[in-house]
């Protein structure tokens, strides 16, 4: 096990394209991170400077301490776990797990212990004489994570290891992967576009945006208090509702869209107000408590998925629309008027400029 280090690293291609910008990220010893964030934002560009096949424009990288800015992919003690699981189809499982080892000259004793406890914790043990063809698309999983855990590496790097699969595989996937992480307590860094994913795993997010660091903390942190709107779309499923409000009469700010009453706090001429689907409430009959968030919306959709429903809403005049949370045995239908509130706990403000979190 190992701490991993970056430096303000930067990766600059041919062209002065700037992949990652002045990144600087400590993971301790046993940590799971996660990268998370949209396509092109330098995420699968990191983990490759962390194994070593990508070259650092700038910045050092260190391992255990050890500063491996040039030092080859081979000695890095990391084991790396890809999306296309990359086994040798002529070999069996077990000679999968131990090729690796024995190009190393290990003796024999030690690689059957190594691919053998490795089956066992992966619980394929009874395919170790198939070959990969004879196995489903979640057992190759395991195959390749077994063959980074015969290493027994200083850290495991993760490169979207599960965009193959199916939905529901993913789902199982997810948890064994968190569980043996768990249990090996090897320091382990992941990389993902999936939102999702990236909550259900992570000890840490790191969301990335552009090539650089919008956001460093744990799922619950990043997802109670994003630090800027990006993050806010972009962590949560369904993202988070951000409506452009103007100040207007004292205490209120008025949208550009009609019926709809915020706080302001901050005392701003302008903001991002941001609430999460689930912090709206539909108001039957009641008054709006004074200070809360009043809207009154039209039903454009209602989308049922199984034990909560979500209901798309927008304004009157066709302004931005909304998404609300809802228990499943709530029937709103298209058309129908909606009076919502929210408690101003549960409201975000952000800057309407730069995106950045009004704080204070």
């Amino acid at each position: 096990m190992a701490t991993i280090t970056l430096d303000t690293v930067r990766k600059v291609y041919a062209g002065d394209v700037e992949a990652v910008k002045g990144v600087s990220i400590n993971i301790a010893d046993g940590e799971f991170i996660v990268l998370v964030g949209p396509s092109g934002c330098g995420k699968s560009t990191l983990l490759r400077m962390i194994a070593g096949l990508e070259d650092i424009t700038t910045g050092e990288i260190k391992i255990a301490d050890r500063l491996v800015n040039n030092v080859d992919p081979a000695d890095r003690d990391i084991a790396m776990v890809f999306q296309n699981y990359a086994l040798y189809p002529h070999m069996s499982v077990y000679n999968n797990l131990a090729y690796g080892l024995k190009n190393r000259g290990m003796k024999k004793a030690e690689i059957d212990r190594r691919v053998k406890e490795a089956a066992r914790i992966l619980e394929i043990g009874e395919y170790l004489d198939r070959k990969p063809r004879a196995l489903s698309g979640g057992q190759r999983q395991r195959v390749a994570m077994g063959r980074a855990i015969v290493r027994e590496p200083a850290a495991f790097l993760f490169d979207e290891p599960l965009s193959n699969l199916d939905a529901k595989l993913r789902v199982q996937m997810r948890v064994e992967i968190k569980r043996l992480q768990r249990s090996l307590g090897t320091t382990s860094v992941y990389v993902t576009h999936d939102q999702l994913e990236a909550m259900t795993l992570a000890d840490r997010l790191v969301v990335l945006n552009k090539g650089q660091i919008e956001q460093i903390g744990s799922p619950i942190e990043v997802y109670d208090n994003p630090a800027s709107t990006f993050v806010a779309s972009f962590i949560g499923s369904p993202a988070m509702n951000l409506l452009e409000v103007k100040a207007g009469e004292a205490g209120l700010g008025l949208a550009k869209g009609t019926g709809l009453s915020a706080p302001n706090p901050h005392g701003k001429p302008a903001y991002k107000l941001g609430i999460r689907p689930e912090h709206l409430h539909v108001v039957d009959g009641q008054t709006v408590p004074d200070g809360h968030l009043s809207i009154t919306a039209t039903v454009n959709v209602l989308e049922p998925v199984g034990a909560e429903s979500f209901v798309y809403a927008s304004f009157a005049d066709g302004g931005p629309e909304i998404v609300i949370r809802v228990s499943s045995h709530a029937r709103h239908q298209p058309g129908s008027t909606l009076q919502l509130t929210a408690d101003p706990a549960n409201l975000h403000y952000f800057d309407p400029e730069n995106g950045q979190r009004l704080t204070g």
